[in-house]
């Protein structure tokens, strides 16, 4: 399986991405003295592992749910932040997303990812991509440091998602291609867990209209309101390099013509160095347009700082 982005995927790449993608050189070029002041290899001053991974839609968190900690590494003085791409080759399918996220004083969070989307044997030759901005604002807590043991850190969120090709998501009863998911976030690392092992745990809601994260549009002709779904997190560290978990996540199902299934995978995320991490999963992401039961790996490569 390979890393790193195809051909193909910088070739469909419009202005959006290819702005955010300068924004990331950039950063990571020329980002802010107080993440670079040790040299390349220093990234920010929060733990190894604080900032997650992305976020299929960009959010630092898990491949699939977006948690309240704050893309990047940085420290409340300092700006962090994360490139990555990830794909996810299900049976009858194929899905990339490639982006960057910004991590400002460990406060404030924005980011870019574009999905593509494989029509496979559905609509051969047929992709759907979708561009999602986000922001993310920490509110209260601290996912590690509190004097409430139990108190998490909590994060409110937004993404807004443009459909650049509507024709088919217009045609099974979408009735927007465009559309802003809203959410709340609630996180917690406990260093020392089960066995003394660190414990990290995530809830997160959304209020959506988004079919299939926005890849056959907004709203539908079954339903075309906001809905509150549930999303969760749930690792266990071994190691200080490595996360093994579990995620899942609830989407609504506004479309008549097919059933649309919730999320969930189990997942390793390995951290060799502070800079980089690399994250496999089994995914099983339900039925997705005419084909049931859509599972398969999950890959994403990550670049922190």
């Amino acid at each position: 399986m390979v890393l790193s982005p195809t051909r193909a995927t910088f070739a469909t790449c419009r202005s959006p991405c290819q702005f955010y993608a300068a924004i990331t050189v950039i950063f990571f070029l020329f980002g802010g003295q107080a993440v670079w002041a040790d040299g390349w290899h220093a990234p920010g001053k929060r733990l190894p592992v604080s900032g997650g991974v992305s976020e299929l839609e960009g959010a630092g968190g898990g491949g699939l749910v977006p948690w309240a900690l704050i893309a990047g590494y940085g420290t409340r003085d300092e700006i962090g932040g994360s490139v990555f791409y990830t794909v996810v080759p299900v049976d009858d399918f194929s899905l990339s997303s490639v982006g960057a996220a910004i991590g400002i004083h460990d406060r404030v969070e924005l980011s870019y990812a574009r999905q593509r989307f494989g029509l496979g044997t559905t609509v051969p030759g047929e992709v759907i991509h979708v561009d999602t901005f986000g922001l993310k604002v920490k509110l209260a807590g601290d996912a590690i440091f509190d004097q409430r043991p139990w108190m998490p850190q909590i994060a409110a969120g937004l993404q807004y998602k443009k459909n650049q090709d509507f024709t088919i998501p217009k045609a099974l009863g979408a009735k927007d291609k465009q559309g802003t998911d809203v959410y709340l976030a609630a996180s917690k690392l406990w260093l020392a867990g089960p066995l003394g092992r660190s414990l990290f745990a995530n809830l997160t809601l959304r209020a959506t209209r988004a079919n299939q994260l926005g890849i056959l549009g907004f709203g539908g002709n079954d339903n075309d309101d906001y809905q509150l779904m549930p999303e969760a997190s749930l690792a266990l560290l071994p190691r200080d390099d490595i996360a093994i978990g579990v995620e899942y996540r609830r989407k609504p199902d506004n479309l008549t013509a097919f059933h649309e299934s919730s999320f969930s995978d189990v997942f390793v995320a390995w951290f060799p160095v502070k800079l980089v991490s690399v994250t496999a999963a089994y995914a099983d992401l339900g039925n997705i347009a005419d084909k049931a039961d859509q599972k398969g790996f999950y890959i994403s490569l990550q670049l922190n700082h």
